[in-house]
């Protein structure tokens, strides 16, 4: 979910605009196209002028802008597909990526850019991104506050640009279904935050912090978001030598506590999501993976607050698979959104590639499937286009590949339902505990001495074979 570093090498401006361009948009998309009336921030004509409504044309389709495999109105395994899979699209790779890396400029300039970090421009950026949902066919977006307002001058001028921008959003999202899946404030870009925002050792950068997550907590709320995360970039440590743990983590507890109260008060029924990541930018974050985080929160009597959002690709980096971290956190009832996204094994950070593994979506759709769905969470599209993709079509593409490849994985998991092999295989390995002394073993009745007793009846006992190899010839029977 994080911008990471590509942040630290651009900061242009973020989102919305008050007045909505009227009349059919058939200006050419670029600044200096002359067009009849006006606009507030200086646009005018369609954002994506040659790209059409996605629509979905099977699997035979040769066309790039059309769906292959997600047909959102089709019912699979009980629900319609997109009621399963409930996409995002991620505001800060989306429309404030640059291409940038640790090694190298930005690559990608939009014909809609200025180059200013300002609200005007921030309101054009918000328009094209409404216009982008809507050919591409998805109802929710998640953001950052400051992707999607600049900073000001002050914490008011700050939150004043906030809420011009937000107020754009709700008037853009009247009359649409279109929604925030969730919200979230950026607490790791800031040299404020260069310590930590939660965890910092100064009590000014915690009270700072916790005024930006207020607000940002407000404006979810009022443009009807369904969730809010928590992504702890910076919350842990770089050496333990001048680092008090514990006191830290009392800090951050207190922290979600505090946000839990003011959620409530607000009246905001949305889930709080914890995102977990073992580390980058800091050597370690307090919430490594979703163990990890599920021991935080039994810890402090947050379980019941808050949920998990698992992604992909921190999955991997805290040396899990993503199904692996799905089904710790689906089995502990902490399952609460997926930002859809993978890693490159020859890289080792966080590269947040779209995912296209039909074999790992098959993998994560089991997990939804098994969860029975995620709303009020989804999947959140944290990925970005790749370096050398500079194209305004690259950015419809590259989610139509990542939305049709889940919608595959969802067809796949039917597959798998309705032959049973697998479930089956699955039910005989564990037979033995269906037995009468299995039972008791798992009502917790059967003591030691009970089952010395067993032991000593039945002697060596036989260890059948865990037929891996026909799992997995079952599962990729599937794909």
């Amino acid at each position: 979910m994080e911008i990471k570093r590509t942040l630290l090498l651009f900061s242009l401006a973020l989102v919305l605009s008050s007045v909505i361009a009227e009349g059919p948009h058939t200006c050419p998309a670029n600044l200096e196209a002359k067009c009849d009336g006006g606009s507030s921030d200086g646009w005018e004509g369609e954002f994506f002028p040659g790209i059409p409504k996605i629509k979905y044309e099977g699997p035979t389709s040769k066309n790039p802008l059309s769906y292959k495999w997600y047909n959102a109105e089709e019912e699979i395994l009980g629900k319609k597909m997109k009621d399963w899979l409930r996409f995002s699209v991620a505001f800060w790779h989306t429309f404030r990526g640059t291409g940038a890396d640790p090694f190298g400029a930005p690559t990608k300039s939009w014909p809609w850019e200025d180059g200013t970090n300002s609200v005007a421009m921030a309101k054009r950026r918000m328009r094209a991104h409404f216009e982008f949902m809507d050919k591409l066919g998805v109802d929710r977006w998640c953001f950052h506050d400051r992707d999607i307002a600049p900073d000001g001058k002050t914490l008011a001028e700050t939150n004043a640009n906030l809420d011009e921008v937000v107020a754009l959003a709700k008037e853009l999202q009247e009359g649409t279904k279109i929604k925030p899946l969730w919200g979230t404030a950026q607490l790791f870009l800031h040299p404020r935050y260069m310590h930590g925002a939660a965890t910092s050792s100064e009590v000014g950068v915690y009270a700072y912090a916790a005024v930006q997550v207020k607000k940002a907590i407000e404006v979810t709320h009022y443009l009807g978001g369904e969730n809010y995360v928590f992504w702890g970039g910076r919350e842990g440590y770089q050496s333990l030598l001048n680092t008090d743990m514990q006191r830290e983590l009392d800090h951050l507890a207190r922290f979600l506590q505090a946000a839990v109260d003011y959620k409530k008060k607000i009246g905001f029924n949305g889930t709080l999501l914890i995102e977990p990541k073992p580390q980058e930018p800091t050597k370690h974050q307090y919430d490594w993976d979703a163990a990890t985080a599920f021991a935080f929160l039994q810890k402090y009597g947050l379980i019941g607050e808050f949920k998990l959002n698992i992604e992909c690709n921190h999955a991997t980096l805290s040396g899990h698979s993503c199904h692996h971290e799905l089904e710790t956190a689906r089995i502990n009832g902490l399952l609460g959104n997926i930002d859809a996204n993978t890693g490159d094994p020859q890289i080792g950070w966080d590269t947040d590639q779209f995912l296209t593994d039909i074999g790992e979506a098959t993998l994560v759709m089991l997990s939804v499937v098994r969860n029975g769905g995620l709303a009020p969470g989804g999947f959140n599209f944290d990925a970005k286009l790749r370096r050398e993709s500079t194209d305004v079509e690259d950015m419809f593409i590259a989610h139509i590949s990542g939305m049709d490849t889940l919608a595959r994985g969802l067809r796949n998991v039917k597959k798998l339902t309705e032959d049973g092999s697998l479930a089956e295989l699955v039910r005989k390995r564990y037979q033995s505990f269906d037995t009468e002394i299995g039972s008791l073993i798992e009502a917790g009745k059967a003591d030691f001495e009970t089952l010395e007793k067993k032991a000593m009846e039945w002697d060596e006992p036989s260890v059948p074979s865990g037929k891996q190899e026909l799992a997995e010839m079952i599962f990729q029977s599937a794909l």
